[in-house]
């Protein structure tokens, strides 16, 4: 009966549960944090989308701490200092152009997070303006102005994981591309 060891068996089971928990609290600790920085209050009787969110929270069991975390950082405070907007500029593999934009308190650790994360995915960090030209600012959002056609299949499946990877670091709130592929519009990939 070597490798059925019970204890290894409910490890490996909490541990499975544990990272979908921390997934779904990561997502709505972002949408917790948008939704103050959107309705400019972190009081839930005043903000009606905070209050839909942190119903949310509580309905998964999302503790209280992570919540008011999540809402310090949405109202620009935090244990580290005050949060910033960061925009970072970088290239995925194949030169797709990449503008992530991320809200921390230790710009450092957000820098090099990302640099890390385009790095095993064959992708680069750029200097200031290095892809900011293909893009307009409206609003909070950053538009295509040049697109990039993707055709080959692979460069597309390894684009979309390194979106969905870089979108799962807790500081990073969107990333915009300027490659659009087949059955996407261009306002698609921004979002």
């Amino acid at each position: 009966m070597s490798g059925h060891s019970k204890w290894s068996n409910i490890k490996n089971h909490k541990g499975a549960v544990d990272a979908k928990r921390g997934k779904v609290f990561t997502l709505i600790a972002k949408q917790i944090k948008i939704a103050v920085k959107e309705g400019k209050s972190g009081d839930p009787v005043h903000n009606p989308s905070l209050r839909l969110y942190m119903d949310k929270a509580r309905a998964v069991n999302m503790p209280k701490e992570n919540i008011q975390r999540a809402v310090d950082r949405g109202l620009g405070r935090g244990k580290g200092g005050a949060i910033q907007e960061i925009v970072y500029e970088g290239f995925a593999r194949d030169g797709v152009a990449l503008v992530i934009v991320a809200q921390t308190d230790n710009p450092q650790r957000t820098a090099a997070e990302v640099r890390a994360t385009l790095s095993k995915a064959g992708g680069s960090l750029g200097g200031p303006g290095s892809v900011m030209y293909m893009f307009e600012r409206v609003n909070d959002e950053y538009k295509v102005t040049i697109p990039m056609e993707l055709d080959d299949e692979d460069q597309i499946i390894a684009l979309e994981e390194l979106l969905e990877t870089i979108r799962a670091n807790t500081d990073v709130e969107d990333v915009f591309t300027v490659g659009v592929w087949e059955g996407q519009e261009q306002e698609e990939v921004a979002n």
